[in-house]
């Protein structure tokens, strides 16, 4: 079973761009579809975004479409996450997720989960 872990957070003030890594550790990777979910303090994990393992199919969250940009390249195992124009209700620890079979938006779909990064945007 594919193992991921993220890099990339950080902090950053609003208006600024950070970009998120999500680095699987096998090849199998490029079976996966993929999604990135955040959670802020006191709050419940949420979409952010996913892309299905042949990067045809991209869904992205009403609060960040045209802010962040998803994508993959299954030769190096990795998928990223470009966020721009942050705000500081973006700020949360940020999670990759993967799943054999599902490409959406509900947490409880995918399979494996990475351990998050954390974005903090400073206003």
């Amino acid at each position: 079973q594919v193992q991921l872990v993220e890099s990339g957070g950080g902090l950053v003030q609003a208006g600024g761009s950070l970009r998120l890594s999500c680095a699987a550790s096998r090849r199998t990777f490029s079976t996966y579809n993929m999604g990135w979910f955040r959670q802020a303090p006191g709050k419940e994990r949420e979409f952010v975004a996913a892309i299905s393992w042949d990067g045809v199919n991209i869904y992205y969250a009403d609060a960040v479409k045209g802010r962040f940009t998803i994508s993959r390249d299954n030769a190096k195992n990795t998928v990223w996450l470009q966020m721009n124009s942050l705000k500081p209700e973006d700020t949360a620890v940020y999670y990759c997720a993967a799943d054999r079979t599902y490409t959406g938006t509900r947490v409880s779909r995918y399979e494996i989960w990475g351990q998050g990064t954390q974005v903090t945007v400073s206003s």
